[in-house]
């Protein structure tokens, strides 16, 4: 198994963020010197992913900039001689790397963004997706790559875990594992933001997943579930007996910029560093 394209999903709205996010995608939102869809990024290329499919929505422009050549700030850059500034320019991207811009026409649910990037998708391709939102300082490798050993061992669907405290259940996809002692683990079933006292463990889906091709066609398929939203976690659900499917809780630190406390929090964090 290669994995070679990567998915980020980046046409949510940032209402969390507003009014900065009223102009300024959420993506791009500094973690000290570089926007949070920086750091994802370069975990999907370190992983072996040569292609990034970023599904993006209105008022997204500023993202597809940001991956673009900008050759008068390149020209004036070289003209002043600040080769250190040039040189962190032109290297956002690996020049081996491809860049692929889908768009999705109404925010109809992470599962339905996912979807969206089928048409860059192999038949017989799994392929990886990252949520920039969560942040995560991997050690020693990033979570992706951690994760890739399980994907290639079981050649089924593997997503990051993390435990989160009973009280915050309710906002995460959360999984009922055979065992909760190891790294890895067989997962018996996966819920949406289940009711605290209803939720199966305390074991939560984290934003880094390795899919086995076969969740596209469950997604083409899948009615809308909770709020009204084609749910990745609802095509999670069906792999669980085929072709399999395991958390991997990573090794690392991870941050929720999609909260205002999460995001300060890793920019103090980065900026120490």
């Amino acid at each position: 198994m290669q994995l070679k394209k990567a998915v980020f999903p980046v046409a949510g709205l940032g209402t969390r963020f507003l009014p900065a996010t009223k102009s300024i995608p959420k993506e791009m939102l500094p973690i000290v010197d570089r926007p949070i869809i920086q750091y994802a990024v370069d975990e999907a290329i370190d992983a072996g992913c040569d292609t990034l499919i970023f599904v993006t929505g209105r008022s997204k422009r500023a993202v597809e900039d940001y991956f673009d050549r900008a050759p008068e700030l390149e020209a004036e850059l070289e003209a002043k001689g600040n080769l250190e500034a040039l040189a962190a320019v032109r290297n956002i991207i690996p020049a081996h790397v491809n860049v692929v811009f889908v768009r999705q026409p109404a925010p109809l649910g992470l599962g339905h963004a996912v979807l969206c990037a089928r048409p860059m998708i192999g038949e017989d391709e799994h392929f990886a997706v990252l949520l920039p939102d969560d942040l995560i300082d991997g050690h020693p490798d990033g979570a992706l790559k951690q994760m890739m050993p399980m994907a290639e061992r079981t050649g089924g669907s593997v997503i990051a875990v993390e435990q989160v405290p009973r009280d915050e259940v309710d906002r995460y996809g959360v999984i009922d594992p055979e065992s909760d002692h190891d790294t890895v683990m067989k997962v018996r079933a996966i819920v949406e933001k289940p009711p605290i006292d209803q939720a199966p463990s305390s074991f939560a889906v984290v934003g880094r997943y390795i899919l086995h091709p076969s969740v596209m066609k469950t997604l083409e398929s899948q009615p809308a579930g909770r709020g009204g939203e084609i749910q990745l976690t609802d095509a999670l659900a069906q792999q669980v007996e085929y072709p399999g499917l395991h958390g991997y809780r990573f090794s690392g630190k991870r941050f929720d910029c999609g909260s205002k406390q999460g995001f300060l929090t890793a920019n103090i964090y980065f900026g120490l560093r």
